[in-house]
């Protein structure tokens, strides 16, 4: 029997191979949609910074919006958009949600520019901010506390993983006669793929 997540996942390399080829500004760029618990959603775009069998990973801060509406209903929904490669690409994917562990995390951020570290623990992200010179201040705050030693990850910042149950590849083709494939996951844990009419 085929291993369907391992096709799809080499489906999904490939296409991100040539969306890199074709001149994609950042393949990695993906829209990330999730929910409230009273069902609102909201989307935004995020970079994917890693994947594999597990499922595909982006990094945030857990008290900003997108955090808080993950950790309230852990699910959410990928878009990856390639216009450039063929026809344009686009491939979906859905499915649960979990924290990456601590050394993952600290692994990543440790690989993350200085600017970028310390811009973590100046933001709070999502809330309000009554200036711009209030962000500048709390930055040179940040900046003056770290003079001269590494950042350390701020407690409340990680990656999430969204554990894929469904990947769709949608290719695009002339008079909307677009092809689909969509791969998905069984409560059991086994795979199935078919077509979708346009």
């Amino acid at each position: 029997m085929p291993d369907l997540l391992a096709d799809a996942l080499a489906t999904f390399d490939r296409l991100f191979a040539q969306a890199g080829d074709a001149g994609e500004p950042d393949p990695t760029a993906m829209a990330v949609a999730t929910a409230a618990l009273d069902a609102r959603p909201s989307v935004r775009m995020v970079l994917l910074k890693a994947h594999d069998a597990r499922g595909f990973v982006f990094y945030t801060h857990m008290d900003g919006r997108k955090g808080r509406e993950l950790q309230a209903n852990p699910q959410a929904a990928l878009l990856f958009h390639w216009p450039r490669v063929a026809n344009g690409v686009q491939v979906r994917i859905e499915g649960e949600v979990v924290t990456v562990g601590d050394d993952e995390a600290d692994a990543y951020f440790a690989s993350r520019p200085r600017g970028s570290q310390l811009g973590a623990w100046a933001s709070k992200q999502s809330e309000t901010l009554e200036s711009a010179g209030e962000f500048d201040a709390r930055l040179a705050q940040v900046e003056h506390e770290f003079h001269g030693r590494d950042v350390p990850r701020p407690a409340r910042w990680t990656g999430f993983r969204v554990k894929p149950r469904r990947i769709e590849f949608w290719y695009g083709a002339q008079f909307r006669l677009h092809e689909r494939h969509v791969y998905e996951r069984d409560a059991a844990g086994d795979w199935t793929t078919r077509m979708l009419y346009p």
